[in-house]
C-alpha cells in the first residue's frame, strides 16, 4: 500500500470550503445551458406547414395537424407540427431541416405534470412559459441539410443562339438531375399549387432512384403534355417550394423535362397507350387541338368514348405550336406529346374549319357532346393613332407566320409594344430574322409597366436583352409615326401611372418626356382574344359571356346543355391551366354521358 492510498480519504477535506456544485431545488434553480435542446418553440407565422420536420423525425414524434385560425393558402398547408415528447429524443434534426427557421428549441428542459397527455402539444399554438425564451437551440448560421442553390442547365451563348431557332437550353444530365432531386425534401406544397396537382415529390423521387419509367407513369396520371410543360410551363409549383425559403426553389419543371428526355418515345407510348376502358358507344366532338381540347380527348378516349378533334390549322398543338417560338419549344416535342394522345384512340382531323367546312349544328346532331377548346388566336389593338397601317402588326399573327415559315417581310428596324411573354417571343423572333437577313439586331421593346412589373418571365426578359433587344420600360404609345405613307417609328410618353385610385386601368403620362423609337414595323403584343366567329350569330347570342370570355359552370358546361368549353377562351393563356381545365371538362362530359347509377 502506498502513502497516496493511505492519505487519499483525507484529500476530500480540501473541498469543504468550496461552493457546493449541487442545487438544492434543481427544478427551479438550475437552468439549461444556453444552447440546451429543450422544449420546442415555433413561430407559427413564419411556419409554412411544409412537414419536413415530420418527415425527418425517425421516432414518429411529430404530426402535422390543422390549427384553428390558420387556413391553407398558396405556399402554406395550414398545418403545424404537434410534438409527442414521449417519443421525442431531442435530437434537433427537425430544427436543422426547418426551411423557414420557424422551429427552434428553448433551453427549458424541466416540466412536472401529472397528465401525460399534456406532453403532446403544438408549439406556438398551445402557449407555454418558454415560448419567448431567448436561449436554446437554433439552427447554426450557414448550417443546412440540403444544398441552397439549384443545379443550372447549360444554356447556349447569346452570340450563338441569335443565329438560329435551335433550342436554347440543354436538359439535365442524369448526374445533374440526381443532384437537383436530392435537394427536394418532399414537402408536397407544390402539389396544391400545381393546377393539375401532379405527383411532384413522387416523380422527383423517381429521378433520385433512376426509375424513369415509373416517372413517366406518374407524369401521365395528370399531365399528357409533360414534354411541353417540361419546357414552357409557368411552374407555379416552384413559387410554393419550401426550398425557396433558404435558397433556390427546386427546378421542378426541368426535372419533369428530364424524365421525358430519358425514356424513348416508343417506350413512352407503350407505357401510356392502350390503357383504356371498353367502348361506350358515345361520340364526342372537340373543336381545337390545343392543350385543353387534347387533354379532354385523352381522358375521354381512355374512358371508352369515341373522340374526334377538329383543328382549323394544318398541325395540332394549338397556341403551344403557333404562338411559342421553336427555340423555347421544339416542334418535335409537341409532335411526341400529341402522338401519344393519338395512341389512345383520339382521331385528330386538321385543316377542318368549323363554320366553313362543317357547322357546330352538324357536330351537335352527330355527336353526344361537343367541346370548344379554342385558344386566343387574335391580337388586341392599342388603338394608337396610326395603328391601322398595314405595317402595324399583331404579335400572334407574326408568330404563327414564323412557325409556318412564311415570309412576312423582316423589317430592318422594329418596335414591339408590350411587356409579356408574347412580346418577348416576337421581339426575339424578329431579332433572329434580322440577324439572318441583315447581320444585326434592331428591335426596340416598350411597355407601360416598369421592368419590375413586366408580366414576362424573368428569364425571357434577361435573354431578350442578351440577344440585343433594346428594352425600354414605363413608356406609353401615343402615335405611330408615318412619312410618305410608310411607318417610321413609334412616339411614346413616359408613363406616370397605369391605374387610377380605384384600381381601374387609366394610364397617365408625362407629355414632356417624349421619345421616338425608329422602326419600319410596329408590333402590338398587349394581349389576345378568341376568334368566336365560328359560333355564328345565333349561338353567340344564346351563350353567356363576361368581358369577352365564355361563361361556364364548374365542369365547363355552357348555358347550352350540349356544349362545353375549356382552355384559354375560358381561363386565359396558360398551358398547364388549360391541361387542368381539360381534365375537369372531360370528367363533366363523362358523368353526363355515363351517369352513375344510385342504388337504394
Amino acid at each position: 500500500m502506498s502513502v497516496r492510498d493511505v492519505l487519499s480519504p483525507f484529500t476530500a477535506w480540501k473541498n469543504v470550503f468550496r461552493d457546493p456544485v449541487t442545487i438544492p431545488d434543481p427544478f427551479n434553480d438550475r437552468p439549461g445551458a444556453p444552447r440546451y435542446r429543450g422544449f420546442h418553440q415555433n413561430d407559427i407565422v413564419k411556419c409554412i406547414g411544409c412537414g419536413t420536420c415530420e418527415t425527418i423525425c425517425q421516432n414518429g414524434a411529430i404530426d402535422m395537424v390543422p390549427v384553428e385560425g390558420i387556413s391553407a393558402k398558396q405556399g402554406d398547408s395550414g398545418l403545424r407540427p404537434n410534438i409527442d415528447y414521449g417519443r421525442c429524443c431531442w435530437c434537433a434534426l427537425c430544427v436543422d431541416v426547418c426551411m423557414t427557421g420557424s422551429l427552434t428549441m428553448s433551453n427549458a428542459y424541466t416540466w412536472v405534470e401529472s397528465d401525460p397527455d399534456a406532453f403532446r402539444f403544438t408549439p406556438g399554438v398551445d402557449k407555454k412559459h418558454w415560448d419567448n425564451a431567448e436561449l436554446g437551440y437554433q439552427r447554426p448560421e450557414g448550417h443546412r441539410l440540403t444544398e441552397p442553390d439549384r443545379i443550372e442547365m447549360h444554356e447556349m451563348a447569346p452570340e450563338a443562339r441569335i443565329c438560329s431557332f435551335a433550342e436554347i437550353v440543354d436538359g439535365y444530365s442524369v448526374e445533374q438531375a440526381k443532384l437537383e432531386a436530392d435537394r427536394c425534401v418532399s414537402c408536397g406544397l407544390c402539389i396544391a399549387t400545381c393546377p393539375t396537382h401532379m405527383s411532384i415529390p413522387q416523380y422527383i423521387a423517381a429521378v433520385r432512384d433512376g426509375d424513369y419509367e415509373r416517372g413517366i407513369e406518374l407524369l401521365y396520371e395528370t399531365n399528357p403534355f409533360s414534354g411541353i410543360c417540361g419546357r414552357v410551363c409557368t411552374h407555379k409549383c416552384e413559387t410554393s417550394c419550401a426550398s425557396r425559403h433558404e435558397g433556390d426553389p427546386i427546378a421542378i419543371r426541368w426535372l419533369k423535362r428530364h424524365i421525358m428526355d430519358q425514356v424513348p418515345f416508343e417506350r413512352r407510348r407503350e407505357i401510356v397507350g392502350g390503357k383504356h376502358l371498353p367502348a361506350t358507344g358515345k361520340k364526342v366532338a372537340i373543336v381545337g387541338a390545343g392543350p385543353a381540347g387534347l387533354t379532354a380527348a385523352f381522358d375521354l378516349a381512355k374512358l371508352g368514348h369515341s373522340v374526334t378533334v377538329f383543328e382549323a390549322l394544318d398541325a395540332p398543338g394549338g397556341m403551344t405550336r403557333w404562338g411559342i417560338p421553336e427555340y423555347r419549344l421544339p416542334y418535335d416535342v409537341i409532335d411526341e406529346d400529341v402522338d401519344i394522345i393519338r395512341s389512345v384512340g383520339v382521331d385528330i382531323r386538321c385543316n377542318v374549319r368549323i363554320g366553313t367546312d362543317i357547322t357546330l349544328d352538324e357536330l351537335h346532331n352527330t355527336h353526344d357532346a361537343v367541346l370548344l377548346g379554342l385558344g386566343l388566336q387574335l391580337g388586341r389593338a392599342t388603338r394608337t393613332p396610326g395603328s391601322d397601317h398595314p405595317d402595324v402588326r399583331k404579335a400572334v399573327d407574326l408568330l404563327r407566320q414564323a412557325t409556318s415559315c412564311e415570309d412576312f417581310g423582316t423589317p430592318r428596324e422594329a418596335v414591339v409594344i408590350g411587356g409579356g411573354n408574347v412580346a418577348m417571343d416576337i421581339a426575339r423572333t424578329l431579332a433572329r430574322l434580322q440577324k439572318a437577313a441583315y447581320g444585326e439586331v434592331k428591335v426596340t421593346l416598350t411597355a407601360l409597366e416598369d421592368k419590375a412589373h413586366f408580366l414576362a418571365d424573368a428569364d425571357e426578359i434577361k435573354e431578350a436583352g442578351e440577344e440585343g433587344v433594346h428594352i425600354i420600360d414605363a413608356r406609353g404609345p401615343q402615335q405611330v409615326m408615318l412619312q410618305d405613307g410608310k411607318v417610321t417609328g413609334l412616339k411614346t410618353w413616359r408613363a406616370k401611372a397605369i391605374f387610377d385610385e380605384q384600381g381601374r386601368f387609366a394610364p397617365s403620362f408625362d407629355a414632356s418626356d417624349e421619345q421616338i423609337h425608329a422602326g419600319s414595323m410596329v408590333v402590338e403584343a398587349i394581349g389576345q382574344m378568341t376568334d368566336a366567329s365560328l359560333l355564328g350569330d345565333a349561338l353567340t347570342e344564346q351563350l353567356v359571356w363576361q368581358r369577352g370570355r365564355l361563361q361556364v359552370d364548374a365542369g365547363g358546361r355552357t348555358s347550352e346543355a350540349w356544349l362545353w368549353a375549356a382552355g384559354d377562351m375560358v381561363r386565359g393563356p396558360d398551358v398547364v391551366t388549360a391541361v387542368a381545365d381539360g381534365h375537369r371538362v372531360a370528367a363533366s362530359i363523362h358523368s353526363t354521358l355515363i351517369p352513375i347509377e344510385v342504388t337504394a
